[in-house]
């Protein structure tokens, strides 16, 4: 995943998780939205709660594809596996980021 930090035209600028970046063309880039696990062994929870069972856990740097989020918590899915996330886990979402 890539975080797009500007637009010039048909030109994004984007950065890396390790703060690399540089101009890409807009057809270089998916319009999938993803993220990445930064925290080993993050439980993937049916519902967002940590009270919440865990339906798996993935491994840091997973990159999974993000869903709805709220102000504490996302819905990712990666491998076949679906569930609620700490927005804290993971990178390429901002912490004030509402999706619907």
């Amino acid at each position: 995943p890539l975080e797009i930090t500007g637009e010039y035209g048909h030109w994004r600028r984007v950065r890396d998780r390790d703060g690399a970046g540089g101009w890409m063309h807009y057809s270089l880039l998916s319009g999938a939205r993803t993220v990445i696990v930064a925290q080993d062994m993050t439980p993937l929870l049916m519902k967002p709660d940590t009270g919440a069972p865990a339906v798996a856990h993935a491994e840091a740097g997973v990159v999974a594809r993000l869903g709805n989020c709220s102000l504490e918590w996302c819905r990712i899915s990666a491998d076949g596996k679906r569930g609620w996330v700490t927005k804290a886990s993971l990178w390429g979402v901002r912490p004030e980021e509402i999706r619907d």
